[in-house]
């Protein structure tokens, strides 16, 4: 199978890599030709558009910003409507609209394509290690098709139909972050009332305050950086999908709301491209105190592949 793939940012770049370790021919597009250097040096073909690129190959892959940017991958003049859509695959990974991908796909569909989406959770490290649970929605055949390259990037967990991808992976992002804007909180809190952080961390593992946030993203804010990894804009960007859908199921958001808020006055304190858990620094500077503990924390993005070890 030959595979191609679009949008080599943080998380896109990683995922690329692991298509390409798993022995796939690959090709690959992003904006930033800059963006394919590693990539060629591993063996992929850089290609200049999406249309060229569907001509040419068996599925392609896509992991861009938002629902503009899969406008464009798909209608744009030079997207994958311009080239041979018939019998392919498309797997994106993208966070984006179920409302608006399901009225997307359809020219792609019409044009002999085969759609899957499979947005992704966890974080860079998992995109590195090539680990990331993935939400993959659409036609059993098709999913069965993409498969292999799936798992070269992460774990397949089936959710349905076409669409219901972007839906698990939007309420899944809706508990992230209401968590992660929580988190900020009880800790600050905790320390003014004389339990240290560290303390607090290690004794909120494994009960049922625990949480991905909990384990994965609290060393962040020990170690002052916040994880730029993921900045707000892309948190801002998923709580406005996320608002969106409890809007079109006509389900109550008070706490989205409220999270949306908080995510929002970071972004105007610290800037848009911060990390994520400065969310929770809102906390730590109105309180006057600071969370920081010594310790090996080692950042996401600083981990390794096993085949780079």
């Amino acid at each position: 199978m030959k595979v191609g793939f679009i949008g080599l940012g943080t998380m896109g770049s990683n995922a690329a890599k692991n298509i390409i370790r798993a022995g796939f021919e690959t090709c690959v597009f992003d904006l930033r030709h800059e963006a394919a250097a590693d990539h060629v040096a591993m063996g992929a073909t850089w290609v200049g558009s999406p249309g060229e690129m569907i001509s040419r190959v068996d599925c392609v892959v896509s992991m861009v910003f938002g629902p503009p940017h899969l406008d464009a991958v798909l209608n744009g003049p030079e997207g994958l409507l311009r080239g041979d859509c018939r019998g392919k695959i498309w797997i994106d990974m993208t966070t984006s609209s179920p409302r608006f991908m399901r009225e997307l796909i359809k020219p792609f569909v019409d044009a002999g394509g085969r759609p899957v989406d499979a947005p992704v959770t966890g974080s860079v490290d998992a995109a590195i290690r090539g680990d990331m649970p993935m939400f993959v929605g659409g036609a059993d055949a098709d999913v069965e098709a993409a498969r292999p390259v799936i798992e070269a990037m992460g774990e397949l967990r089936k959710v349905g139909r076409y669409g219901n991808g972007y839906v698990a992976k939007l309420v899944n992002n809706q508990l992230w972050k209401v968590h992660a804007a929580a988190i900020g909180e009880a800790m600050v809190c905790a320390k003014k009332a004389g339990l240290e952080p560290d303390v607090w961390w290690n004794v909120m593992k494994g009960g049922a305050a625990d949480s991905f946030v909990m384990q994965h993203d609290v060393p962040s804010i020990f170690a002052g950086h916040y994880d730029p990894s993921f900045p707000l804009k892309l948190c801002l960007k998923d709580l406005g999908l996320i608002k969106e859908l409890l809007d079109d199921t006509g389900t109550r958001s008070d706490l989205l709301d409220a999270c949306h808020a908080r995510f929002r006055e970071a972004a105007e304190r610290y800037g848009p491209d911060a990390g994520e858990m400065t969310v929770c620094k809102v906390v730590e500077d109105d309180a006057g105190i600071e969370l920081r503990v010594n310790g090996d924390w080692v950042a996401p993005w600083l981990v390794t592949h096993q085949a780079a070890e």
